[in-house]
């Protein structure tokens, strides 16, 4: 198999519900998308990604993605996050992830603005949760690590493992005060943060410039260190994974994949798309399988922002798909996979669980040139794994 290349491609949350705005079309509808439409032209269908009992996250879709049953092999989302991290987790430690927040106090009401400190900057993140680590009396069995931009990590030893946390992109514009009235030691630490964050410079600096601050810490998706078999084997391939993310990253460093780290990717909608098809392409000198992740169409569904996300996947489309297809020639043989890992409607800035759109080519069918429409309905008429997991062998060994 080695003289076969094969590449994926997620654009992250890319599925939605028809808009009205958009004349009862979804975003994919709608966006400009000539080569997904030519991978669609080969096998189109629709996967379920989330099993029924579990969250929708893009831990777990993107886990049955790689072909890892979520049932068997997840344990939360920190440590996945943790792990792309080099942060090595002992017995007994539990990870969170630690948003940087933007809450608003609006009497007894506390409503949760942004999950994201309104895209808060890499350098603004890492200053604030500095701060924090120097100055914020945590508990000595807790440490934090900064990440990148509103995503960090704080490990807890022998910590509150089955407490309830929420995602905070689950409540943006929701009050939230009966969740903070809570008094689990969780719940303690959030509102702990507010003094130390609520006066600092870089959220002075951040309201006078209009922008929303980092005023709070937001702890969630918590988990021990989870023991996953390597990609290559259960596959007998080795690949890359190219992500902007510490989830998805980390997601690939468990299971044996090389990071590929890309200048100017930053996870939001200015990411830098030709850069990531471009280094995808490098390493399928080395490798058999690239895995390419891309976050900005979810967080343009976060902000409900349906330019932004029409925006994302057609860039997507021009140039990370156009460049794989471009460099791909040069190879004797390939398949091409495109999928959105999970729903993200802008409707409702959250992730959902319908099965999700998927579309995959060999090399001689995107040499025929025949094109469908990569959307939701279209996807919806063709193959369906019920057991998600199972679509990478579909991809891999058809």
């Amino acid at each position: 198999m080695d003289f076969r290349k094969y590449v994926i491609v997620v654009g992250d949350g890319m599925a939605d519900y028809p808009i009205e705005k958009l004349g009862k079309r979804t975003p994919l509808e709608v966006a400009d998308t000539p080569n997904m439409d030519l991978i669609a032209g080969g096998t189109i269908g629709t996967f379920l990604s989330i099993p029924p009992d579990m969250e929708a996250g893009s831990d777990i879709a993107n886990m049955t993605l790689l072909g890892y049953d979520p049932k068997l092999y997840h344990t939360g989302r920190a440590p996945i996050e943790a792990a792309s991290m080099g942060i090595d987790l002992k017995e007994g430690d539990v990870a969170y992830r630690m948003n940087l927040v933007s809450l608003s106090f609006e009497g007894k009401r506390i409503i949760m603005k942004s999950h994201s400190s309104g895209e808060i900057t890499k350098e603004e993140g890492k200053e604030l949760v500095s701060f924090l680590k120097k100055n914020m009396p945590f508990p000595p069995d807790i440490s934090i690590y900064p990440g990148i931009a509103y995503r960090h990590i704080l490990i807890w030893k022998n910590g509150p493992y089955n407490v309830e946390t929420i995602p905070p992109h689950d409540l943006l514009e929701k009050d939230i005060s009966s969740y903070l009235s809570r008094s689990d030691p969780v719940v303690s630490l959030i509102r702990l943060s507010w003094k130390y964050l609520d006066g600092h410079p870089v959220n002075v600096r951040r309201k006078k410039e209009g922008l929303l601050p980092a005023n709070s810490i937001w702890l969630w998706g918590q988990g021990k260190r989870p023991s996953l078999p390597s990609f290559k084997e259960r596959f007998g391939i080795d690949g890359a994974i190219v992500c902007a993310v510490d989830l998805i990253r980390g997601l690939g460093v468990l299971v044996g994949l090389e990071p590929i780290y890309v200048e100017g990717a930053t996870g939001y909608v200015d990411t830098n798309y030709r850069g990531k098809a471009e280094k995808a392409l490098e390493s399928l000198e080395r490798y058999d399988l690239v895995f390419i992740h891309i976050e900005a169409p979810d967080e343009a569904s976060h902000s409900a922002d349906i330019e932004a996300k029409i925006y994302a996947i057609e860039r997507i489309d021009k140039d990370v798909i156009g460049t794989l297809l471009k460099g791909l020639k040069r190879f004797p043989d390939y398949r091409i996979l495109i999928a959105s890992d999970h729903y993200t409607p802008v409707s409702k800035r959250t992730h959902t669980k319908e099965p999700s759109p998927f579309a995959w080519a060999k090399k001689d069918q995107i040499e025929k040139g025949i094109r469908r429409k990569f959307c939701e309905k279209e996807a919806s008429s063709g193959p369906f794994f019920e057991k998600g997991y199972e679509l990478i062998s579909s991809f891999l060994y058809c």
